[in-house]
């Protein structure tokens, strides 16, 4: 594992001051001690294979599952067995409110190949690795429904559907330190503080030891929001610096109270992990819509850590998505608020300009080759380096402005 060097950055006083929140590798555990392990964390996962599906078109027009009661879930997305595949299709699903019983009108899941690991890797092509799509947030419920239709089946050219499809249903489980359990389970707290305060600038400059770093802001930690070392799969990988941001959104819908926001996390972690087969959570930093910023993906929230947030460019860069939907829902102010503060400290502890430019190198996608060096502004949105809609429309148009706030911050304008 290749450790980003404190002299290069100055980093040694802020590395020192943060050394409790993360330890500096995690190592797999074996998968006796791990299946044990496991029945005592929060949360689970129910992973239910989809059938043929005679609809109204057509026999066998797609793949679903009929309206069947489950245990209670809030988070629920479909995947697929080769994560190279594309789901060319619709997917949708309604589940049913547990303290209602009402059920919900059909919700579309949202494509999820590109928020990914680069091309290639290990964590994105190995055993175990599954094609997704994204994960969206319902609420607890108990009961599901769900289809899959590729289109007009009396096309002959149409895409084939991807083999292994399942429909995943997460439960987050209790929240840290709530013996009650959530779906009859207790939380385990992980070590480490919930919290990581808040600085002021002239603090946060003097622990780095250079200019024009953001102050430090207040970050819920993987402890805060209960994230579970022993889910992680292999050894943390670093790169030698952060020269970008990469702005999500996490499409998993904007119907979570603040107060839900951890437990989100924690079903999105649990969706990275156990259904798409992931090392760890995919971003390096969320944002919830009250602008309260969480620690993402483990290894130090100083460090370079890689992370598996934007395909094709997760070498040198953080990802930092905002949590929900936003390609017609305004970005609340206090989200964009965040994502200046967090990246006016994170790029400034690496020396980076919010307001400037950088030339990345591509790892492949289908906007730039592998290998092109692409120049792109220091904090852009997922579709400046691959063909999505991600982040938004309306979360990519806050961009310019995110970048004038974080820049101040720093002291540069």
């Amino acid at each position: 594992m290749r450790t980003l060097l404190a002299s290069s950055i100055g980093l040694c006083a802020v590395t020192a001051a943060t050394a409790l929140l993360a330890p500096a590798a995690v190592s797999a555990s074996p998968a006796t001690t791990v299946a044990a392990a496991e029945d005592q964390l929060p949360g689970g996962t129910q992973s239910l294979p989809l059938n043929p599906l005679a609809t109204d078109r057509a026999p066998g027009a797609g793949m679903g599952l009929k309206p069947r009661d489950v245990r209670p879930f809030s988070l629920v997305g479909v995947i697929w067995d080769d994560p190279a595949a594309h789901l060319q299709a619709r997917a949708q699903v309604r589940t049913r409110e547990r303290d209602s019983g009402d059920w919900t009108g059909w919700q579309d899941l949202h494509g999820h190949t590109e928020d990914a690991p680069d091309p290639g890797s290990a964590e994105g092509s190995g055993p175990g690795a599954r094609g997704a799509t994204a994960p969206l947030w319902v609420g607890e419920s108990d009961a599901v429904q769900v289809r899959v239709l590729p289109g007009d089946p009396t096309d002959k050219a149409r895409p084939a559907l991807p083999k292994g499809l399942r429909v995943e249903l997460v439960s987050p489980g209790a929240e840290p330190g709530d013996r009650a359990g959530g779906a009859g389970q207790a939380a385990v707290r992980a070590p480490g503080p919930a919290e990581l305060p808040a600085l002021s600038k002239a603090e946060t400059e003097k622990m780095a030891g250079r200019p024009f770093i953001g102050p430090r802001p207040r970050i819920t930690t993987r402890s805060g929001w209960g994230a579970k070392q022993l889910l992680i799969k292999k050894h943390l990988h670093y790169t030698s610096t952060v020269k970008a941001a990469f702005v999500h959104h996490t499409v998993t819908g904007n119907g979570y109270s603040c107060s839900q926001s951890p437990a989100v996390m924690r079903s999105i972690y649990r969706y990275h992990v156990k259904s798409q087969g992931w090392d760890d959570f995919g971003y390096n930093f969320a944002v919830d819509k009250c602008g309260r910023i969480f620690e993402g993906r483990s290894g130090g929230v100083t460090r370079a850590v890689q992370g598996a947030h934007t395909y094709g460019f997760n070498q040198n860069s953080m990802g930092v998505a905002v949590i929900g939907t936003y390609d017609s829902a305004s970005v609340p102010k206090a989200a964009e608020n965040a994502v200046a503060r967090l990246t006016a400290w994170k790029l400034g502890l690496f020396g980076r300009n919010p307001a400037g430019k950088v030339t990345l190198t591509s790892g492949g996608g289908n906007k730039y080759p592998k290998g092109r060096k692409v120049t792109m502004s220091v904090i852009s949105g997922h579709r400046d380096g691959f063909v999505t809609e991600c982040p938004g429309g309306r979360l990519y148009a806050r961009l310019g402005a995110a970048r004038t706030s974080s820049a101040h911050l720093q002291g540069r304008r």
